[in-house]
């Protein structure tokens, strides 16, 4: 294990030594996750992969990440802030600790960052263009794990929230936390409104009108095997993107 990527295990007298060329953040959020999954599971997965996409740029490319503790301030659809224990932040508190991160780091001269969010419902691209101007020659990359690699060439039934997706994803890196009997079927309803489902504009989901369960999708044929092969696509982007992050001019 190198524990000199992961700053939730290393000390300081490991890192002190040595030169890092990018930080990673994983950014999650605090919601339900059907009946099967932990709240957190956006930010464990985000870390998780974080973790294994240091390591691999390390190996391949020979780049040192610091992998930062994650993030669990997530942003919420109505209909979730109402369900247990499922914390909403809004977009000021966001803001706001996204910048203090950003100013301290910037502090201990520090200028490339990628953040690896987990939750759908996070935005940072306008976090980030203010940023930017606060901070001109600070890089902020913002990535969603789950989005980049298809997820229909691994799964058979992919869908948005605790599904197939994420219970793979799940069951590879922390199979004891998952609860697979218990799982919900994932049932949603779209909108009735047809401009709406092909996204000509976007409303947020009342999201107990959406699921029983709180999952978007079926998460019944879920395996390790999948979130294995499926976890791995991402890493490879994940470090490829490193190394040209670090080695290359952006223009």
């Amino acid at each position: 294990m190198d524990k000199e990527l992961d700053l939730a295990v290393t000390c300081y007298g490991k890192v002190k030594p040595l030169k890092y060329d990018l930080v990673l953040l994983p950014w999650g959020a605090t919601e339900p996750h059907n009946l099967h999954l932990p709240y957190l599971t956006d930010c464990i997965l985000s870390h998780d992969i974080a973790l294994d996409a240091a390591k691999l740029a390390k190996t391949h490319y020979g780049i040192r990440c610091m992998v930062m503790p994650y993030v669990t301030a997530g942003s919420q659809n109505p209909g979730q802030r109402e369900l247990d224990f499922c914390i909403h932040y809004r977009y000021e508190t966001q803001k706001a600790i996204l910048s203090d991160l950003v100013a301290s780091l910037y502090a201990q001269g520090y200028r490339k960052m990628v953040i690896i969010n987990g939750h759908g419902g996070n935005t940072f691209k306008s976090m980030i263009r203010d940023l930017s101007l606060d901070y001109p020659d600070f890089l902020i990359a913002s990535s969603e794990w789950f989005a980049f690699v298809p997820a229909k060439e691994y799964f058979d039934e992919p869908g948005d929230h605790a599904d197939e997706l994420e219970t793979s994803v799940m069951m590879h890196y922390h199979p004891e936390l998952v609860n697979l009997d218990e799982a919900g079927n994932g049932d949603y309803k779209k909108f009735t409104s047809q401009m709406l489902n092909e996204k000509v504009a976007w409303i947020p989901r009342n999201w107990q009108k959406v699921s029983q369960d709180t999952g978007i999708g079926n998460p019944k044929k879920a395996s390790a095997g999948k979130g294995k092969k499926y976890a791995e696509a991402v890493v490879a982007k994940y470090a490829l993107l490193f190394e040209e992050l670090v080695h290359k001019e952006l223009y």
